[in-house]
């Protein structure tokens, strides 16, 4: 109950991460955005965690493991209001920075699991927390699909609420009740035993290990965690554990939390959760079919983690990962395939069928004119339409003028959702609860998730750039070969952690 209860953190991080997707659109129309405006909007929480987590790091070592979860509820629920309600571009931007300062949620949720945990169950329940991400993603996903199909439907009760004509703030504000319930939720769990021993608070963390472990344990599990402190510097100043953090005893360690917090996210996840119409637009899908496409990649993503959460205690951390890793490069590999081969001509019918676009009778101008990449084919659009003719109408241009491998794409990019939820989504996390010592803990996780929040801070900013100006098949290629480099270290690496207490984790990995 209480990893549920702390892993709904993972279902609001899932929600506010996956629900701009479905805005995209209607807020580059309503505020006129560029391509670097829109990956400002859309990666602004990106660049929030990053000023949070350092905060994160110090709450909640000082306050606890427990306040520091209850502070980022509540920031959610208030970036949740504004976001809906903001009524220009840099107030969203704002809005959304705010909710970045809560995604330190993940980081906080499998920190307190992995100490409260006993290590049979461990895997399974850190990984609660990317099964609520996923879950929250899903959700994200339909409720973007259901408002945008109802607005337009021109239902009478849809135009009422306003489904047509303030899409876009619905889909934002329906994160506002998740946000509230977890956030009552959060005062019904109590503090970690493991930051109780480390503050000297050992009657508490005894009466907390009495609700999870049996009598005849608890007396065992306080000397192991008193154990694992004395075994690290007897200074917990950040300073201090920081040193020890970097210093060359905690070289493997640190050397496989880097490159997986890098790898993870440089498969270029979030480029295709946080833009999922987007990306299936270039398929030549339509607006439309992009939405229900979106839903695939949510049930995707349920089916995949809810593999890996199975699992994860039986195939182990270190196969999951490395051929998770293979499985993620194989699969962008297809997807630069099928946008490689693909082929763009505006036929003379389509403009009869396109007549709602401005001036759609200039393009007689190209018509016939085959182009080998979307790069090409954009510039050739933007030169007879115009930048903002072609950026309001990408999807009916390219629905009605790409001749492509789709369906191959869309395996393609399925499974390699499929493949990242069921290997590095969530065996990060597992890993991160893991392999640090108690006492450097509270530092540890929030750093090596700075590197990963920067990492998908950059993936989310630089998607638009990156498809405007690399194309599509550039850029699945530039992620499957940062991918491979992630994929070299961690088989140099990575060692298995499956069944072992966090202690003796400790124990064999700082032995060398």
């Amino acid at each position: 109950m209480y990893s549920f209860i702390i892993a709904m953190g993972g279902f609001v991080f899932g929600l506010d991460s996956a629900l701009i997707s479905g805005t995209v659109n209607y807020i580059v129309q309503e505020f006129g955005l560029s391509t670097m405006q829109l990956g400002m909007a859309v990666s602004a929480p990106g660049l929030g965690v990053l000023i949070a987590l350092p905060f994160a790091s110090y709450i909640c070592n000082r306050y606890g493991r427990k306040k520091a979860t209850q502070i980022v509820a509540l920031l959610y629920l208030i970036s949740a209001i504004t976001s809906a309600f903001a009524p220009n571009f840099w107030t969203l931007v704002a809005a959304r920075f705010l909710g970045g300062l809560a995604f330190s949620s993940i980081s906080l949720a499998s920190m307190y699991i992995g100490e409260i945990a006993p290590p049979k169950f461990r895997g399974k329940l850190v990984a609660m927390t990317q099964i609520n991400i996923v879950i929250g993603l899903s959700a994200a996903y339909f409720v973007n699909y259901f408002i945008q199909s109802s607005g337009d439907t021109g239902a009478g009760w849809a135009s009422a609420i306003g489904f047509d004509q303030y899409t876009w703030r619905w889909m934002l504000g329906s994160e506002i009740l998740p946000a509230l319930l977890w956030y009552v939720l959060l005062f019904l769990i109590p503090e970690s035993p493991s930051w109780l021993t480390y503050r000297g608070r050992l009657e508490e963390a005894k009466k907390t290990l009495s609700k999870i472990y049996p009598a005849e344990e608890i007396a065992h599990h306080i000397e192991e965690m008193q154990a694992s402190l004395k075994l690290s510097a007897e200074d917990h100043s950040v300073r201090s554990q920081l040193k020890e953090i970097f210093s060359w005893r905690m070289r493997i360690i640190m050397i496989v939390a880097i490159t997986i917090a890098i790898a993870q996210q440089s498969t270029g996840i979030n480029a295709i959760l946080f833009y999922a119409p987007t990306v299936f637009e270039q398929l030549g899908a339509g607006s439309n079919a992009a939405f229900v496409q979106s839903v695939w990649v949510g049930l995707i993503s349920i089916v995949g983690t809810v593999c890996g959460l199975l699992l994860v205690d039986r195939i182990g951390r270190r196969p999951m990962i490395v051929w998770g890793m293979v499985w993620i490069i194989a699969s962008l590999g297809v997807c630069f395939y099928g946008f490689k081969t693909a082929r763009y001509e505006v036929p003379a019918d389509a403009i009869i069928e396109m007549a709602d676009v401005p001036n759609v009778e200039q393009l007689n101008e190209i018509v016939g004119v085959e182009y080998s990449s979307d790069i090409e084919f954009k510039a050739a659009l933007t030169k007879v339409l115009g930048e903002e003719t072609v950026r309001d109408h990408s999807s009916s241009l390219l629905k009605a003028s790409v001749t492509m491998k789709a369906t191959l794409v869309l395996i393609g990019i399925l499974s390699f959702i499929m493949a990242f939820q069921f290997s590095v989504g969530p065996v990060m996390w597992v890993l991160f609860s893991e392999i640090f010592p108690i006492s450097l803990r509270g530092t540890a996780i929030p750093l090596v998730t700075i590197i990963t929040s920067l990492t998908s801070w950059l993936v989310q900013f630089l998607f638009p750039w990156q498809l405007a100006n690399l194309g599509a098949a550039n850029t699945f290629l530039f992620y499957a070969i940062t991918v491979a480099i992630g994929l070299v270290i961690m088989a140099m690496f990575l060692k298995e952690t499956k069944g072992l207490s966090i202690e003796e984790i400790q124990l064999d990995w700082l032995k060398d």
